[in-house]
């Protein structure tokens, strides 16, 4: 009977996994499929990495460009679907591939050992070479990779040049930043000594920028190291042949020349005029977003955060240790990881796109703090308040609503005020995920413009301007509720 009982389990158990891998073989191989039925070719890149990937001015408005958007639109036109460029950090790109966030990923992306075992790649589409910049002043200081011994150098954060110098300039100090706008910067400040960066980024900025040069980088490569290739997800087999078959078509046709060109004849169109004024609308459409994030995530937060403080105060625990949890948890870890998490984590559950994900991440970060200062703000509330209300007979609700609510707001105006400045600084943080905000313009005019510090001084401006109105405007309604 024992042994009957173990063979139809050992059936059940077989028929269980059969199916799922059968599943499994299936889900692997629709890819293509759910491209062609969706009609859209989603393309994750990171616009700031000319010739490959950057933005131009086109009557006021940002168009990606670069040699990887035009073998996008390539692979796009063979696939009869529309393309979707997603913009983002470097850093996340990958990230986006492997959640499933997009389809593909381009950008200078190399396939080594270590990326091979979170994403498939296409065959190499492009062979780049490396190379460092160098502020021209010290032209005469450093002639080549050995000369760089003891000096710092950057690189962009998760990039093959970030693994190259950590296994061969290990007398070198290393530092990483996530925009290579930014470590470009860093060059003319003399905050780090030499870039590294792939050969055709290096000869970009040296042509588009007098202030720099480059020196050839003495890395020992193998082709995976110095070739481009397109990021998929794993599995994505059918959608890595297809892929591959528009490869081979751009080089049968001797396509990529011809994309370098295009990329060329932007880049200069971007030096014609780098002047701040040219790139208003990029200020103005940053602006909005902003704004849009910064009172989404504050009225958000005020409820939420009403909802948390009484959840607390509760003598119910099992209301109390929840809103305690969710408190403790939001203030001990970086906003960063939280609007990574909602946007990445989630995504294997949900598809959010990345403006909601950002305004959803802020405003529960910002719904933690409110919920404190409301907690303060209910408890700082005189207790004959609350007996006065009980001896005229008020229900505990309406006592809440009428009577000691609006104290609360009242003594705690000053410290909420400070929170929406707060909100509106750190909401920049979702520029990481490609919300189009303040911060995320800033870096691409610095990337269009090759100027590193006229963009910062104007987001700057912009900011002080909202926050010294903001700040006037809350002073103006405090002492409205001091005289009332």
């Amino acid at each position: 009977m024992q042994k009957k009982w173990l063979k139809w389990l050992l059936v059940v158990v077989t028929v269980v996994l059969g199916s799922t891998l059968a599943k499994a073989t299936v889900h692997a191989d629709d890819s293509l499929q759910k491209v062609k039925e969706r009609g859209v070719l989603k393309v994750a890149v990171a616009p700031d990495y000319p010739p490959f990937a950057f933005q131009v001015n086109e009557h006021g408005k940002s168009k990606d460009v670069g040699m990887d958007i035009e073998v996008a639109k390539q692979i796009a036109k063979d696939l009869n679907v529309k393309l979707q460029l997603k913009n983002m950090d470097f850093s996340s790109v990958l990230v986006a591939v492997q959640t499933g966030k997009v389809d593909l990923a381009l950008g200078g992306i190399n396939p080594t050992p270590a990326r091979e075992q979170n994403a498939d790649f296409s065959n190499i589409y492009y062979y780049g070479g490396q190379s460092f910049l160098i502020n021209k002043t010290d032209v005469n200081k450093f002639k080549n990779q050995k000369s760089l011994k003891g000096q710092k150098v950057g690189t962009q954060t998760g990039s093959m040049q970030q693994t190259l110098a950590k296994k061969y300039l290990t007398d070198s100090k290393l530092v990483s930043m996530d925009k290579t706008t930014d470590l470009v910067l860093a060059i003319k400040t003399h905050k780090v000594n030499a870039v590294g960066v792939e050969k055709p980024v290096a000869q970009a900025y040296v042509e588009n920028d007098p202030d720099l040069k480059m020196i050839p980088a003495d890395y020992k490569l193998d082709k995976k190291e110095t070739g481009f290739a397109a990021a998929m997800p794993k599995g994505a087999t059918s959608l890595q042949t297809a892929v591959n078959q528009s490869l081979d078509k751009i080089a049968k046709q001797h396509l990529m020349p011809q994309y370098l060109k295009t990329a060329a004849k932007y880049m200069k169109v971007n030096t014609v005029n780098t002047s701040m004024w040219h790139y208003w609308k990029y200020f103005f459409d940053g602006l909005k977003y902003t704004l849009l994030i910064s009172v989404c995530a504050v009225a958000g937060g005020i409820i939420l955060g009403v909802l948390l403080a009484l959840m607390r105060l509760s003598k119910w625990k099992v209301l109390s240790w929840p809103a305690i949890s969710y408190v403790e948890v939001v203030r001990g870890t970086p906003m960063m990881v939280q609007v990574l998490l909602v946007y990445f984590g989630l995504g294997i559950l949900i598809n959010i796109p990345a403006l909601p994900a950002g305004i959803i991440a802020v405003t529960l970060n910002s719904a933690a703090y409110v919920s404190e200062i409301i907690r303060g703000g209910i408890n700082s509330v005189a207790k004959g308040q609350k007996e006065a209300a009980q001896s005229l007979g008020l229900s505990k609700t309406d006592a809440l609503h009428y009577i000691i609510l609006p104290q609360a707001f009242k003594n705690i105006w000053p410290a909420l005020g400070n929170e929406f400045i707060s909100v509106i600084k750190e909401s920049s943080i979702v520029s990481i995920i490609g919300v189009t905000d303040l911060v995320y313009e800033l870096n691409v005019v610095r990337a269009d413009t090759y100027r590193g510090v006229a963009p910062i001084v104007v987001v700057m401006a912009i900011y002080f301007i909202i926050t010294f109105t903001l700040t006037r405007l809350l002073n103006y309604w405090e002492g409205k509720m001091k005289h009332d």
